[in-house]
């Protein structure tokens, strides 16, 4: 095995927002957005068989 990527940070930033309907209802809008890290993750393993292995590193 060799390393093809290595980074950190953020790969897609999440937000919710939640929204009252006019009938009284709510509810829950999910935005997801991939960041400059996931789309260079992307490219380095297209077309590749890989291992992916997280690790969460904190706030």
């Amino acid at each position: 095995m060799k390393e093809i990527f290595s980074g950190e940070g953020v790969f897609v930033e999440y937000s919710e927002k939640k929204v009252r309907l006019e009938n009284g209802h709510e509810l829950t809008h999910r935005s997801e957005k991939p960041t400059e890290l996931w789309w260079k993750l992307k490219e380095a393993v297209k077309g590749k068989r890989v291992k992916v292995v997280v690790y969460e590193i904190g706030e």
